[in-house]
C-alpha cells in the first residue's frame, strides 16, 4: 500500500499576499517564519530580482494537520470557473436553522475580510445546505 504524502494547495493569483492574509484569516493559518538571515518576509522580498519581489507567499496550518498553502503570481487573470475549489467546514455536523445559523455567521465574517457571498445552496433530499463565495481575488470556495 502507498504511504500517504504531504500536499500543498498552489493558488494562482494577481496578488500572492493579500490572498494569502485573506486566507490565513479564513483558516487560522499563519505566515511561516521568513528564511534565515531574514528579520521578516519583507526584507527578504526586497533582496530579490525586481521581477521576483511579490511574486509568491505562503500560509500554513499552525499545528502541522493541514496543507501549506501557496499562492503565487500569474500574468493572467481569472476567466472561468474554479475546476477544484476549498470547502470552509463550518456546519459540520448541525443540520436545519443550526446549520443556516453557523453559515450565515461565517459569512458575515468573511464579507467583512473581503469575500463576496455568491449564493445559498439549500438543503434537498440528499445534502444539507452551502454557502457558495468568492476570495477576494475571485477564487470559490463554499461554506460547508
Amino acid at each position: 500500500m502507498a504511504s500517504v504524502k504531504q500536499f500543498q494547495v498552489t493558488f494562482d493569483c494577481a496578488e500572492p499576499e493579500r490572498v494569502a492574509r485573506f486566507w490565513c484569516e479564513v483558516l487560522g493559518y499563519v505566515v511561516p517564519p521568513p528564511p534565515e538571515g531574514f528579520a521578516t518576509w519583507a526584507e527578504f522580498d526586497r533582496a530579490l530580482p525586481p521581477e521576483q519581489q511579490g511574486s509568491a507567499f505562503a500560509c500554513v496550518d499552525h499545528t502541522g494537520a493541514g496543507p501549506r498553502l501557496y499562492f503565487q503570481r500569474v500574468p493572467e487573470g481569472k476567466v472561468a470557473k474554479n475546476r477544484l475549489h476549498l470547502d470552509v467546514r463550518v456546519g459540520t455536523g448541525l443540520v436545519g436553522a443550526e446549520r443556516l445559523a453557523a453559515l450565515e455567521a461565517e459569512c458575515a465574517r468573511l464579507v467583512a475580510l473581503g469575500a463576496v457571498r455568491v449564493r445559498l445552496l439549500p438543503a434537498d433530499d440528499t445534502n444539507e445546505s452551502c454557502m457558495v463565495m468568492q476570495d477576494v481575488e475571485g477564487n470559490e470556495f463554499c461554506l460547508d
